[in-house]
């Protein structure tokens, strides 16, 4: 979370100190640092807070956080909920909250043929979303069809103050996609880009990173010290949250697992050629669990082509052939998952992604590969099969924006 850069736009008076008065700029919005900021994130985060439970989530004393949120409250960021009943013969607890509805942000997740758009509030709550072809996948076009879709937005929403864009890849200080397979993108300053053609402070980040985020505050993951997040689809994607903080590397954001060397499973359909990844491996996860992985190894099983639901409906319905290869795949994923519980032991396991059926249809090959490359003390994970839709990555690009907006960075 410590992730920033200047966009070179004009941006607000920051406050420095915890009892400094915000200066709003042009939009209403004051970047906060210290405990002011502390204060606005956890009400953003989890929220309406009395200001006995801020004080004491946060380590602080009742006069200073008095003296933290008046000029919150004064400057119309903080506002006053209605009084709860106190137990006892307590005063009635007043919380202070924040108008979601104040700042709204654009969240833009690209693929490699379509532009996934959603505005939401600050809490991340999707107000709008929108999806087109992506028929031009150069960074020029890509950017002016970002401009022309957050000029169309902005027209219908003068609250609109930031915006995250995500890919499949790797990200460098939110700034410049380093690499996007995807995209065929290597090096492209894609936010200082994007920041030029629509006029607002934007952000870049790794799409599973992204989505991180937004379960973090907003999802699965809200209220969680550490869970693990692992996307299946076009790629295999892996997001870590530890200690209530989004992990991040040393350089750059990637959240690509597809390349994490795997026992080869047992039940893995004898049909020649064996799969590969996209570089050559016979050994990867990406070789066995992607959904174009898994087609092939149908095609190849099968003797015809077949569909990834197409697939997963005839396992279910007990297709012999259909159900080797949906339980190799698993197994695969079993592995991923095993991995994840032996470094991190996190306190749940989401699982997503628009291949995310597959953990259903075989959750027993899941759990066999789990329980197989775990010791035996290991409790068993609480993992949370989610419901898949492609505005979800869009979410995740808002949830960034959100998340540096709050932060002024």
């Amino acid at each position: 979370m410590t992730d920033s850069r200047d966009t070179g736009a004009a941006r607000p008076f920051a406050v420095g100190a915890a009892d400094s008065h915000p200066r709003p700029g042009a939009d209403g919005w004051a970047p906060l640092a210290g405990s002011a900021q502390a204060v606005v994130l956890e009400i953003l985060v989890h929220g309406p807070r009395p200001r006995t439970q801020l004080a004491e989530r946060l380590g602080l004393s009742g006069p200073s956080l008095t003296r933290i949120t008046k000029p919150l409250l004064e400057s119309g960021l903080l506002v006053e909920r209605a009084a709860q009943a106190a137990s006892g013969s307590g005063r009635p607890a007043i919380p202070l909250d924040l108008d979601p509805d104040a700042h709204h942000f654009v969240g833009v997740k690209l693929t490699h043929d379509r532009l996934f758009v959603v505005v939401t509030d600050q809490r991340g709550e999707v107000l709008s979303e929108r999806d087109e072809r992506l028929p031009d996948p150069s960074p020029d076009a890509v950017v002016a069809q970002i401009a022309r879709v957050v000029s169309s937005a902005r027209d219908r929403d003068d609250r609109i103050r930031a915006l995250g864009v995500t890919v499949g890849g790797q990200v460098v200080d939110r700034a410049v996609v380093r690499h996007a397979p995807f995209l065929g993108w290597d090096d492209v300053p894609l936010a200082e880009r994007v920041t030029a053609a629509t006029g607002l402070p934007t952000w870049v980040e790794n799409d599973v990173r992204a989505l991180t985020q937004a379960e973090l505050w907003f999802g699965e993951g809200r209220g969680r010290r550490s869970f693990a997040l692992v996307t299946i689809g076009a790629g295999v994607g892996l997001g870590l949250v530890a200690a209530g903080e989004v992990l991040g590397g040393a350089h750059s954001s990637a959240g690509s697992i597809g390349h994490q060397r795997v026992v080869v499973p047992a039940v893995a359909p004898s049909v020649a050629p064996l799969p590969t990844c996209d570089l050559g491996h016979h050994d990867c996860a990406g070789a066995f669990v992607t959904v174009s992985a898994v087609e092939a190894a149908a095609a190849r099983a099968l003797g015809r082509p077949v569909g990834y639901d197409d697939l997963l409906d005839l396992a279910a319905d007990g297709h012999e052939e259909a159900r080797v290869v949906v339980d190799a795949a698993a197994d695969v994923l079993g592995q991923l998952i095993a991995g994840v519980l032996n470094v991190l032991d996190p306190e749940a396991v989401l699982l997503s992604g628009e291949g995310v059926r597959l953990a259903t249809i075989a959750a027993a090959a899941v759990d066999r590969a789990i329980a197989s490359s775990t010791h035996r003390s290991t409790p068993a994970p609480r993992l949370v099969v989610q419901r898949f839709r492609f505005d979800e990555w869009a979410r995740g690009a808002a949830a960034v924006a959100i998340q540096m907006h709050a932060l002024g960075r």
